[in-house]
This record gives C-alpha cells, sequence and structure tokens, in this order.
C-alpha cells in the first residue's frame, strides 16, 4: 500500500497532464476551426459583393454609351437605346442572381449600399429610356453613381476588414488632357 500511496502524485500528475493535453488540443482545434470557417465566409461574401459589381458595372457601361448617342456623355463608343435594348435586359437579367447572393451572404451596411447604388443605376436607365437630352443633368446622375459606388466599395472594405481602396474616380492628368 506504501508504494502505491508513493506513487499516486505521480498517477495524478499524468492524469491531470492528460486531460490538460487533451482540452488545449480540443480548443485549439475548435478555434482552428472557427477561423477556416470564417475565412471561408469571408471568400464567399468577397466573391458575392465582386459579383454584384461586375453585374452593376455592365450595366452602367451601357448606359454611358446610350447617353453618348443621346448626345449626354463623351463615351467614345455610343450605342442606340434600340441596338443597346438586348444588352440591357441581359445586364438587367444578370443582376437579380447577383442581388440575390448579396442579399443572402452581405451585411446590412453592405446591402443598404448596395442598394442605394442599384437605385442610382436604375434612375440612369430611366433618363434615357426617357431619351431626355441634358448633359448637366446626365453629369448630376453620374456623380451620384459614382459617389454610392464608393460608399459601396467602402462598406465591402469594411466587412472584410481590407485596407481603403481608391475611390474609382479617374481623372485624366494634365498631360492626358491636352
Amino acid at each position: 500500500m506504501s508504494a502505491f500511496l508513493q506513487q499516486l502524485p505521480a498517477l495524478i500528475g499524468v492524469m491531470v497532464g492528460a486531460l490538460g493535453s487533451y482540452f488545449a488540443t480540443t480548443r485549439g482545434d475548435q478555434a482552428r476551426f472557427r477561423r477556416e470557417r470564417a475565412a471561408r465566409w469571408d471568400e464567399r461574401r468577397l466573391a458575392a459583393y465582386t459579383d454584384f459589381a461586375r453585374s452593376l458595372k455592365k450595366s452602367v457601361t451601357l448606359t454611358y454609351r446610350i447617353a453618348s448617342h443621346l448626345g449626354n456623355d463623351p463615351h467614345p463608343h455610343p450605342l442606340s437605346p434600340e441596338e443597346a435594348a438586348p444588352h440591357v435586359a441581359e445586364a438587367t437579367d444578370a443582376r437579380d442572381p447577383a442581388g440575390e447572393a448579396l442579399l443572402m451572404l452581405g451585411t446590412p451596411v453592405v446591402v443598404a449600399e448596395a442598394r442605394a447604388w442599384v437605385v442610382t443605376v436604375m434612375d440612369m436607365e430611366q433618363f434615357l429610356r426617357d431619351r431626355i437630352q441634358d448633359p448637366e443633368m446626365w453629369s448630376t446622375l453620374l456623380e451620384k453613381q459614382r459617389a454610392a459606388r464608393e460608399r459601396y466599395y467602402a462598406a465591402v472594405r469594411r466587412d472584410l476588414a481590407l485596407p481603403p481602396g481608391h475611390s474609382g474616380n479617374w481623372q485624366p492628368s494634365p498631360t492626358e488632357a491636352s
């Protein structure tokens, strides 16, 4: 009995060490799983955010081209509303699934900024459907669209903890303008 009592502290130490090792390994595995899961969802959200922006940007580019045909925009490749109609329909159809993915995976702030951007683009499309010829009014819509896009991208960057990015407002350099 005295030999057992002498070895009891060592046996308890081995058991405590084994339990400690088990709990430390389990907690480490759980933390790694949570990090990996968060990274996977971040990748999926980034893909949804990018797909939405890409689909909306197709519509924006088409509006520039149509506005150029109507004399509102200096885009170098004008496109008549009639020629653009199938492309506009295709771009609009592509926005729907991208928007659904955004609703499913996006944070409320990003979704709200996306909505503001798409509403502005819809205003631009209505302006062109009405065949308005007013370059100043078009310029105001463009600035509103650019600001909405910039707010959307800023919200995406905040959500994904990315550093601040470029505003996307491309101004020609003095040598390009001359």
